[in-house]
């Protein structure tokens, strides 16, 4: 599609997203490279900590901005867990669902992680709860980009001449 066509405002949700899903792309070639197990030292848990930490952030940096590009705003103290859940909802004619019922639940696990390994000051990481984490975080590699490139090519077809006929 020519990109000429495609609407300013969505143009820039296009960009922003594809320069997260690089950042998340990179990330999830780190944590491919992990192990986890009963004798993993606590600076290797804290490392695959941070990264988990960071691609969920990536992730929601996405949903924040396709909630703002389409006037969906949050405004509650449990905004992060409602714009997750927001993601997997069909609001068509407004926008479709972005991620499936697979990709919310692990989401959810990597967003409560993320909310843990924050405001956990002093907790001992748990390697055997981090690896479940983990297998969630890295069963999205395939997944996730494939259901945010079928949100892209919706933004698409929403600025295509072809379809506003």
């Amino acid at each position: 599609m020519d990109e000429r066509v495609m609407d300013e405002k969505h143009l820039i949700l296009d960009r922003r997203i594809r320069a997260d899903l690089e950042v998340i792309g990179k990330i999830q070639s780190v944590l491919a490279t992990a192990e986890l197990g009963p004798e993993t030292s606590e600076k290797d848990l804290v490392f695959v900590g941070y990264q988990l930490h960071n691609l969920y952030n990536a992730v929601e940096n996405i949903f924040r901005n396709i909630v703002g590009a389409f006037g969906n705003h949050l405004e509650s103290s449990t905004w992060h867990a409602e714009l997750l859940d927001r993601m997997r909802l069909d609001l068509l004619p407004l926008r479709p669902a972005v991620i499936d019922a697979a990709s919310f639940d692990a989401l959810d696990e990597l967003r409560r992680f993320r909310h843990l390994f924050r405001a956990a000051y002093g907790v001992e990481l748990d390697a055997e709860r981090m690896a479940l984490v983990l297998r969630k975080a890295l069963a999205l590699r395939e997944s996730f980009p494939r259901q945010i490139e079928g949100f892209l090519d919706f933004l698409r077809r929403l600025d295509s001449p072809e379809e506003s006929r």
